[in-house]
């Protein structure tokens, strides 16, 4: 850092630096069309007079609309003496720079357009005036500066400097004017590029929503995607795997049934076979249930979590009140934080009844599971609560959990059931 300020620092203070230079290059060729915006509006001025047929109102509207008819090269000029001078990148600005010329005409109240317009009539004339004075600073800095030399080559040429003493004052203004000078295109260029990158780039704040925006299609892309897999690896599964475990487990149990006279070994081997072959029917019946149950997306929650809660080996109060339906996306996620939470409380919790709400309020949907367990439940102890909270947080939901020691737990979700 103090390495950049030093730099800075010597480009200042030398003013036949490459630096000096080009900050005065940059604020002088600015001059002309900083100033074009005004000269633009008083164009027909100068050839309009009070005398005249043409109306007062019909000279404002056409010097206003050839003002907004030439926005768009000013802007696309200034952008480039940035780049070409400075090195600056300014980005264009896709509302205001797209499509034709005349396009601008058509949304007069875009911020955007009033944007550039602060530009080109308010801070440019502004920094022009300043580049301007650098011009001056420059000019008059040299003609003092070279005043002796201009008396010895043409003596008594002016009463300014017939005199030593004048010649003197004059040639320590010149040198404290080149002095100046740098400083002062120094400061105008820094006004200027950080006014052009202002008011004639994209809003930052708008960039910034945008890219939020974006990024929240993609996440909303993202897990629709996976939701999608989920349902495919469901529906394969289901009418592949399935249908072929479920005939292996009927053949197994009609060998089982009509087969006489086999040895008892083999026998064993055939009811070990068709009871292994059940116990993977079921498996897999719970593996498809939980990638994407049929009944959520037939019948919604009420019927998915009724047939969850039947299952688990502890009483469940249920209530579901999530009319009207969110989206699949949100209805799944829910279906999957109850099913995981009631999961955690037969594995760990030593609970005796378990409380679960689902309850749309307004654009959200709450769902509470509570437990009068042991307590101390932490996410980080790899009870799959980490994962839920990650599920959660991936539609913009948000995850909060209290289990003191000693119980209760309660697990609360809300989710947006506009996705």
């Amino acid at each position: 850092m103090a390495s950049i300020t030093a730099a800075r620092r010597a480009r200042v203070h030398a003013p036949w630096s490459a630096a000096a230079w080009r900050d005065t290059v940059f604020t002088a060729s600015g001059v002309p069309l900083q100033f074009a915006g005004w000269i633009i509006l008083g164009f027909l001025w100068t050839f309009w007079t009070p005398a005249r047929v043409t109306p007062v109102l019909l000279v404002i509207g056409t010097s206003v609309v050839l003002l907004l008819l030439a926005l768009r090269p000013l802007t696309s000029w200034q952008r480039e003496r940035c780049w070409a001078v400075l090195g600056l990148d300014i980005p264009p600005m896709p509302d205001f720079d797209g499509g034709r010329a005349w396009d601008v005409l058509r949304d007069l109240r875009s911020p955007e357009l009033w944007r550039v317009l602060q530009y080109h009539l308010l801070a440019g004339p502004a920094l022009a005036c300043g580049g301007l004075t650098v011009i001056a600073a420059w000019a008059a800095g040299l003609a003092f500066a070279t005043s002796g030399l201009y008396a010895w080559a043409v003596p008594y040429s002016s009463p300014l400097i017939d005199r030593p003493a004048h010649v003197v004052v004059l040639t320590l203004s010149g040198v404290l004017l080149l002095a100046a000078a740098p400083w002062a295109a120094a400061g105008v260029r820094t006004l200027d590029a950080r006014a052009a990158a202002a008011l004639l780039g994209p809003d930052r704040a708008k960039e910034l929503e945008r890219r939020v925006e974006d990024l929240a299609e993609q996440r909303a892309s993202v897990v629709d995607a996976a939701d999608i897999e989920r349902r495919r690896i469901e529906r394969d599964l289901h009418d592949g795997a399935q249908q072929r475990l479920v005939s292996l487990a009927l053949n197994l149990g009609l060998a089982r049934e009509t087969l006489a006279g086999v040895p008892g070994d083999a026998m064993r081997v055939i009811v070990e076979a068709h009871e292994e072959a059940k116990e993977a029917l079921t498996e897999l019946r719970n593996l498809v249930r939980g990638l994407h149950p049929a009944v959520l997306e037939d019948r919604g929650l009420d019927a998915a979590l009724s047939g969850v809660a039947a299952r688990v080996p502890l009483p469940v109060r249920l209530r579901v009140d999530a009319e009207p339906r969110a989206s699949s996306t949100v209805e799944a996620v829910a279906y999957f934080v109850v099913s995981e939470a009631l999961t955690n409380v037969v594995r760990h919790a030593r609970a005796d009844e378990v409380d679960v709400s689902v309850v749309r309020h307004g654009e959200v949907l709450r769902v509470t599971v509570r437990d009068d367990g042991a307590g101390g439940a932490d996410p980080a102890g790899g009870t799959g609560l980490t994962g839920l909270a990650r599920r959660v947080r991936s539609v913009d939901g948000t995850f909060r959990i209290t289990s003191p020691a000693g119980g209760p737990t309660t697990v609360t979700v809300e989710l947006p059931c506009a996705l």
